[in-house]
């Protein structure tokens, strides 16, 4: 396991009191590539310098520093012009990442599907693009560890034509994703099965709800980014009725406007969704900033008209859990939970139901088997949630707009129905 110096600048008195909350979620980021933290370093400067970003004297303090401890790489929490790094990798004799390098390699790390690592290779290779210039032979290095997966030393060792043929040809490779998803898309938008869409900052307990709401078994982790290839599932309620799950990459505060670019497609489904559920960590000290985060976000994706629910989780960890159990009754746009024990599951189904559903009635109908066809219409624009044949009729329970029923009136079963 590498072992990792993280360093943090604070250049004012914003930076400076917001530097232990930045530098936690540096440890947790350089955590989640697979390092091991050794040392923490804190600099106030006023002014960001040209050449190293940290002024010399802190350069000389962190080389015998890092003699001292044997670490094997330097991590900054901030993004590093391609001089600073070359610098610093000079002064350092040893590799010198920055905070969007390290995004990107948990982002390699954790793509599975192909369009997930077009997508991260796109983005490693358009950061790489403009320090290609005068990096000379520190390209040709050769090792693994942090900083050196995605496109790897052979693309590494490419020339800036070779690479720009590269991003040409995963644009056009994921383009050609793009499309088939919009297809898909179209086809969801068709259906009158709703669609909602889970988003929040990275850790906040996505995974868990996900895992939890469909029945499913999907890798979950306290590590960040532990999810990043799109999932799609159906969760059902009770008494037939369903809609289609999503769960997306989590978000992170200063997320690589690289990653942004390349994943915006995945990003912008956001917009296609019914309802948005907004997870929240409850129990993070930096619950405020998260959210803010999250909703920076979801407006730069245009996805703020949609209905968001506020869904504050982890709430078994707190010991006024029964207290915010009690308020889910209050409110339809919050609710408390704890995706990990089950508390308030129940009230968050209640209030998905109630925003996806509203417009829909149930209906139940019997058609005549001459008339079979009209059968296979019924779940183009409605929600069929069961169905049998009785003799030579076919029966129907259904979910639909008034508006759409008018049509079908005649078949209408009135009075007691026995399933």
């Amino acid at each position: 396991m590498e072992k990792a110096v993280l360093i943090h600048l604070a250049t004012n008195k914003k930076e400076k009191l917001d530097a232990e909350e930045s530098m936690e979620e540096l440890r947790g980021l350089t955590e989640a590539a697979g390092a091991q933290v050794v040392k923490e370093v804190f600099q106030f400067r006023e002014k960001i310098s040209p050449k190293y970003f940290i002024g010399e004297g802190k350069v000389s303090e962190i080389i015998s520093l890092k003699e001292e401890i044997e670490a094997d790489l330097i991590i900054f929490d901030h993004n590093l012009s391609s001089i600073q790094q070359r610098s610093l990798e000079n002064e350092f004799q040893g590799k010198v990442i920055d905070r969007t390098q390290l995004i990107l390699d948990i982002f390699a790390q954790r793509a599975r599907s192909r369009e997930g690592k077009l997508q991260v290779e796109l983005a490693q290779l358009n950061y790489l693009l403009p320090r290609l210039l005068g990096k000379g032979k520190a390209l040709s290095r050769l090792g693994g560890g942090i900083g050196t997966r995605g496109p790897g030393e052979k693309k590494l060792e490419e020339d800036r034509r070779r690479i720009l043929d590269r991003i040409t040809k995963i644009k056009k490779d994921i383009k050609k994703i793009q499309k088939r998803r919009a297809n898909q898309r179209k086809s969801r938008k068709k259906s009158p099965i709703p669609v909602v869409s889970l988003v929040g900052y990275t850790n906040a307990g996505k995974s868990t709800l996900f895992n939890r709401l469909s029945r499913e078994k999907m890798f979950t982790s306290s590590q960040f980014f532990s999810t990043l290839d799109p999932v799609l599932r159906r969760v059902s309620f009770s008494d037939g009725l369903y809609f289609f799950l999503s769960d997306t990459v989590g978000f992170i505060k200063n997320l690589p406007l690289e990653l942004i670019s390349s994943f915006k497609a995945t990003l912008e489904e956001l917009k296609e969704a019914d309802c948005i559920c907004h997870i929240i960590d409850i129990s993070s000290t930096n619950c405020e900033s998260q959210i803010k985060t999250v909703e920076s976000i979801l407006s730069e994706l245009g996805a703020t008209d949609l209905p968001i629910i506020e869904i504050f989780n982890k709430i078994d960890i707190l010991s006024n859990k029964e207290n915010l159990l009690e308020k889910n009754k209050t409110s339809r746009n919050f609710v408390y939970i704890s995706a990990k024990t089950g508390d308030g599951i129940q009230d968050l189904k209640e209030n998905l139901r109630s925003i996806l559903f509203k417009d829909l009635k149930l209906y139940y109908l019997r058609i005549p088997k001459s008339k079979k066809e009209m059968v296979y219409s019924f779940p183009k624009w409605s929600v069929v949630l069961r169905r049998r044949k009785d003799g030579d009729y076919f029966e129907l329970e259904i979910m639909a707009d008034p508006d759409s029923i008018i049509n079908y009136l005649p078949y209408i079963k009135r009075g007691e129905t026995n399933w």
